[in-house]
């Protein structure tokens, strides 16, 4: 009998008596908090010491699942003046995490009951001013230290270099350009096998094994199909080992959502659109690889997130009833819980879609809030004071500012300058020839790098419009430079016309 089950049954049963009640009582309060104790508690610690990165945000994060990769923070920590700081979390088996400041992070396997110190050198926190760090990363540099010679990171680098070095001596035989030949990914095998043994990390052999596997799939030297017969059909399903995972999204991804060999994709389409789940998954599980039933329910939960992006064929919002369905059917516990990931994450991502409100310096430091504005049409233009491409636009706002607002008082616009100094900002507004012009609402982003990240600001200049209700009216908001701010929808096309009939008279 499960422990709240025979609570309640003590309760209801009356030859129970007071004093047994209240010693039961008193022992439950006391067995929950062991409990809670138990599952809160942390087993991997990051020890780190940062050379220049005093009161900087640090982030522990990992994916949920390899099926809908969902990030999740692990914990948090800020710099201290001393320069350490400290993160934790729990695993019980190897777990692939991410340690990130600001735009820069890097990536590391952890293991249950380890401490890691971690040593960051002096870095140019300044470099993504000078270069676009979302389209030319720059890996955030970690040196660590007192590391066993059985870590796992070492184990796996040393498999990646075999591989990289055999692949990159021998490069000819493995382009696709050319023709790609079976034998030397044999020799491949064996070199790699040769130098880097199986030893006692069942999670580094599998690496091993899983990385080759997907490596020869994608030169078409095997098929999915011997690959799922040797890997995961009759075996049982890993779905707490990453190398696993990566293997099977890899020899099932856009094996279903896009269509099969017997079931064309608008049928697939249909059926979704009907919330048919038992035609849907009995019909999949034609295909010789999808007759077990774990499987192609696994598999079936990896094809509906594809399908909510395709928007060619599938209805978003029926997709994401339909694996609401399969989350509540679904008699495999982990599928529930990949089934809510995958739900999370499209939630996550409209999030992105979604108004983030904020508070933030303006030139002479006081706050103003997104809030303060409600009610308006909220033109928002994230740049760089000492960009080029921000620069012109900010001179096409100033252009047509006054007449905007002539047509419509009703329309607020707001800059935030992203640069890390808040002097660049209040030298370019108040010292500079032509600050005066710029005479709108000007905030610094103030080191908020959550808010960047949740407008999605992958380059400067980038603009946001925030409609009267309180909404993003678009995902990508036009530049002042394409004409927009006299076809906005603030302008009703009355005012609109009227105004090309002033200019046309002069």
């Amino acid at each position: 009998m499960a422990f709240m089950e025979l609570f309640v049954f003590l309760q209801k049963n009356s030859r129970v008596k007071t004093e047994d009640m209240k010693r039961f009582t008193l022992l439950s309060i006391a067995l929950i908090f062991i409990v809670n104790s138990a599952v809160c508690q942390k087993n991997i610690t990051i020890k780190g010491t940062s050379e220049n990165g005093r009161g900087r945000k640090v982030e522990l994060t990992k994916y949920s699942d390899l099926i809908s990769k969902t990030e999740v923070i692990l914990d948090t920590a800020r710099i201290g003046e001393d320069g350490t700081f400290d993160v934790r979390c729990y695993t019980n088996y190897p777990m692939l995490v991410t340690l990130q400041i600001e735009n820069y992070a890097q990536s590391f396997y952890v293991e249950p009951a380890r401490e890691y110190q971690v040593y960051i050198p002096r870095f140019d926190w300044n470099l993504d001013e000078s270069r676009n760090v979302f389209f030319d990363p720059e890996t955030l540099p970690l040196v660590f230290r007192n590391v066993p010679p059985n870590d796992i990171n070492l184990q796996i680098d040393s498999i990646d270099r075999v591989i990289s070095d055999f692949v990159e001596e021998n490069s000819v035989y493995f382009d696709q350009r050319f023709r790609p030949t079976a034998a030397y990914f044999d020799s491949l095998v064996k070199v790699v096998n040769r130098k880097c043994p199986d030893g006692e990390s069942e999670f580094v052999n599998r690496y091993k094994v899983y990385q080759l596997a997907e490596m020869k799939y994608a030169l078409k030297f095997d098929s999915r199909k011997s690959l799922v017969e040797r890997y995961i059909r009759n075996q049982p399903i890993l779905y707490y080992d990453e190398n696993y995972m990566s293997l099977f999204t890899t020899l099932y991804a856009n094996s279903i959502s896009k269509g099969t060999k017997d079931i064309p994709v608008y049928r697939l389409a249909h059926w979704v659109y009907n919330l048919d789940l038992d035609t849907y998954l009995d019909s999949i599980g034609m295909d010789p690889l999808l007759r077990h039933e774990q499987v192609r329910e696994l598999a079936a939960l990896q094809a509906l997130q594809e399908s909510y992006y395709n928007f060619r064929y599938y209805d978003a919002e029926m997709v994401v009833k339909m694996i609401e369905k399969l989350a509540n059917r679904t008699k495999f516990p982990d599928h529930k819980i990949i089934a809510q990931h995958i739900l999370d994450g499209i939630d996550q991502r409209d999030e992105g879609g979604r108004v983030m409100t904020f508070s933030l310096p303006d030139v002479e430091k006081n706050m103003v809030s997104l809030s303060d504005m409600k009610g308006k049409w909220v033109y928002i233009a994230f740049v760089r004071v000492n960009d080029a491409a921000s620069l012109a636009e900010i001179e096409t706002m100033a252009h047509f500012k006054d007449t905007v607002k002539m047509m419509n008082p009703n329309v607020e616009f707001v800059t935030i300058a992203c640069d890390r100094e808040f002097q660049k900002m209040f030298h370019f507004l108040k010292n500079s020839k032509h600050g005066d012009r710029y005479n709108w609402t000007w905030l610094h982003y103030n080191g908020n790098y959550d808010l960047l990240r949740h407008y999605q600001i992958t380059s400067y200049p980038w603009f946001v419009l925030i409609n009267p209700q309180g909404e993003i009216q678009y995902d990508i908001t036009p530049a002042p430079s394409t004409g927009f701010l006299m076809n906005a929808p603030w302008i009703n096309r009355e005012d609109r016309n009227r105004h090309q009939r002033e200019l046309f008279r002069y």
